[in-house]
C-alpha cells in the first residue's frame, strides 16, 4: 500500500444513528471477548469491510499496513497475534462521534504472567484503536496506538522473567536483524552508516556539555 493511502486516512464526515454505532461497538466488544477466550483473534475478520485498512505505527521509520479484509485476517490479527494467544486486551473506555462516524476505544495489553509482586506485566501508557465506521456493522479502516516505549520496556522485562514464547522470540529475532516482518513497512529510506553515527554523537555531545 502506498503511503498516499495511509495519508488518506482521514475523519470522514458520513453520519451515522447514535443507536446502530452503539450496537456496532456492543458486537464488537463481544467479539473481542470470544476471540480472547478462543486465543484466536480471526474471528474478527467479519467485522470489517472487504477493502478495509487496519495501520499502526511502530516508531519513527516503520508502519504496519494490512489492506484489505484478506490481510487483516491473514496477517494483523492472524500472525501478528501469534505468540500472544493468552494476553488479555481489555477496553475501558469507549468514544462514539455518530456525526463523523468515528469511535475510538481504549484498551490495555495485559500479559498472562505475573512479577514477583504478584501484579501482571502490563504495557504502560495509553492504548487504543480509531474506527471509521462503514456500515453494515463492518469497520471500514481501524488505526492502533500504543506507547512504543513502554512496549520495548514490557518485552525487556519478560524476556529477563524467561516467558517469551517461541514466537514472539523469533520475531524479536527477526527483526534485530533488519528483517521486516509480514505487514511492516519503511516510511523513509534507511540512513547511513555516516548519518547515524552523526546522530549519535550530536545527542551525546548535547547530554554531555548541553548543547
Amino acid at each position: 500500500m502506498s503511503d498516499k493511502r495511509v495519508a488518506s486516512i482521514v475523519p470522514p464526515n458520513k453520519a451515522y444513528p447514535r443507536a446502530e454505532l452503539e450496537e456496532m461497538v456492543e458486537r464488537w466488544l463481544q467479539g473481542n471477548v470470544a476471540c480472547e477466550k478462543a486465543g484466536d483473534w480471526t474471528g474478527l475478520g467479519n467485522f470489517y469491510t472487504e477493502g478495509a485498512v487496519y495501520s499502526w505505527n511502530i516508531g519513527p521509520n516503520e508502519e504496519f499496513v494490512a489492506n484489505g479484509r484478506r490481510e487483516i485476517v491473514d496477517i494483523a490479527v492472524g500472525y501478528q497475534m501469534k505468540g500472544f494467544e493468552e494476553w488479555e486486551y481489555p477496553y475501558h473506555d469507549i468514544v462514539i462521534d455518530e456525526k463523523r462516524g468515528t469511535v475510538i476505544g481504549f484498551w490495555k495489553q495485559r500479559a498472562p504472567y505475573k512479577r514477583p509482586d504478584g501484579s501482571f506485566y502490563e504495557i504502560a501508557g495509553i492504548g487504543g484503536s480509531w474506527f471509521e465506521y462503514g456500515g453494515n456493522f463492518q469497520w471500514q479502516w481501524q488505526r492502533d496506538f500504543f506507547d512504543l516505549g513502554n512496549a520495548k520496556d514490557c518485552f525487556f522485562q519478560l524476556a529477563g522473567a524467561g516467558v517469551l514464547s517461541p514466537v514472539v522470540k523469533e520475531k524479536i529475532h527477526l527483526q534485530a536483524k533488519g528483517k521486516l516482518l509480514p505487514g511492516h513497512r519503511r516510511l523513509h529510506p534507511e540512513l547511513s552508516t555516516f548519518q547515524k553515527v552523526r546522530n549519535t554523537m550530536a545527542i551525546a555531545k548535547i547530554a554531555l556539555l548541553g548543547r
